[in-house]
């Protein structure tokens, strides 16, 4: 819609037509998303400390997180909604790919808000079950999986690239993709929901990434640089680098206030959604192995609670203190922020990995 305004002003003014540029879109997108944030945030934060929304901490956590208790939850929201503005200011609304996005933030933010809700109304770390949160994550990701099927043109849009390699592609299917699809999109949530524990230790990874998302969906949605490249052209998902931008804007603009010791928690509506996010602009630019890569953290917090959940079924023994994993490192006496920024450090290279492959091929 603004940028049928953006045509019609610049009937009377060339000088208009700049804002049509996808480049200036997403800076003005990742400005707008963080103008939101930051002007939102105090006043956010004192509405919920009014109506005592707060956080709920698990009695077998580190004793240090006790003094969290009460911290202002269910910040997701305020990122959710700065990045949803912003990308509908500046984005495209022709372009399917923003819809599916902004879609998929809808329904993993829902789930996440009921989970958040319960918390709070039970005053209990326990929300939705266990079973009812995978299925509702379960059917979000089928319907966003079978959606991004529907819409694709070519056989290309169904592989799975290799980076790093030249021309490798793995002809997926239509099975093949939903299954993959469906895992990418549930387990990227979840991943990001178990790292979201410390101050800041999930939102900097999920700037870090969205930024290199939005690189990649940039050439991807370039012909000539994605040909230059060995990248697949996609056409269409130049429009992510928008998305991208907003998701970056709106994340740093929180990031303000989540910081060590954080004035907010963004809870499950903020974690489940943004990973699910992530997670679609990946499947939608074919780059699911370099979301791999780049969200290394997220990995490892994942495994840790795997195999510390297996290995004490099988012998009721823990190889960690305690999971996911930053808590271990917690137990052994090393600072929250020794964690946190090392986290961080330990994602940015990980993403300048990713970025390499560009290169790389």
């Amino acid at each position: 819609m603004f940028l049928e305004l953006i045509n019609f002003l610049a009937q009377f003014d060339i000088g208009f037509s700049v804002l049509n540029y996808l480049t200036v879109r997403a800076i003005l997108a990742m400005l707008s998303a963080l103008f939101i944030s930051l002007m939102l945030g105090r006043v956010f934060i004192n509405r919920l400390q009014q109506y005592q929304i707060g956080q709920v901490i698990r009695t077998d956590g580190p004793e240090s997180h006790l003094i969290k208790a009460g911290t202002p939850t269910m910040g997701g929201i305020l990122i959710l909604f700065a990045f949803m503005v912003s990308v509908l200011i500046w984005g495209d609304w022709s372009n399917t790919y923003l819809w599916i996005v902004i879609v998929t933030s809808i329904i993993f933010g829902a789930i996440g808000f009921t989970d958040d809700y319960l918390k709070i109304k039970h005053k209990s770390s326990n929300g939705l079950s266990s079973s009812i949160k995978f299925l509702t994550q379960s059917l979000g990701a089928v319907v966003i999986s079978t959606w991004i099927l529907l819409i694709s043109q070519d056989s290309i849009q169904t592989q799975l690239f290799v980076p790093f390699f030249k021309d490798v592609a793995l002809p997926l299917g239509v099975v093949g993709f939903l299954i993959l699809s469906y895992f990418v999109i549930v387990g990227s949530s979840n991943a990001v929901n178990l790292t979201d524990g410390l101050d800041g230790l999930a939102i900097m990874p999920v700037i870090l990434i969205s930024g290199a998302l939005a690189i990649f969906a940039y050439l991807s949605g370039h012909y000539n640089f994605s040909s230059y490249l060995y990248i697949p052209f996609m056409p269409g998902t130049g429009e992510l680098f928008v998305v991208c931008a907003a998701l970056t804007g709106a994340g740093l603009g929180f990031l303000w206030f989540n910081t060590y010791p954080a004035e907010i928690f963004m809870g499950d509506v903020g974690s489940l959604s943004l990973g699910a996010i992530l997670a679609v602009i990946a499947i939608l630019i074919r780059q699911e192995i370099l979301l791999f890569i780049m969200g290394g953290v997220f990995v490892a917090e994942t495994l840790s609670v795997i195999i510390q959940v297996s290995y004490y079924k099988r012998y009721k023994k823990r190889i960690f203190l305690m999971a996911p994993i930053h808590h271990h490192f917690e137990k052994q006496g090393m600072s929250e922020p020794k964690i946190i920024v090392r986290f961080w450090m330990v994602t940015l290279i990980l993403v300048l990995v990713s970025l390499a492959s560009i290169k790389i091929r």
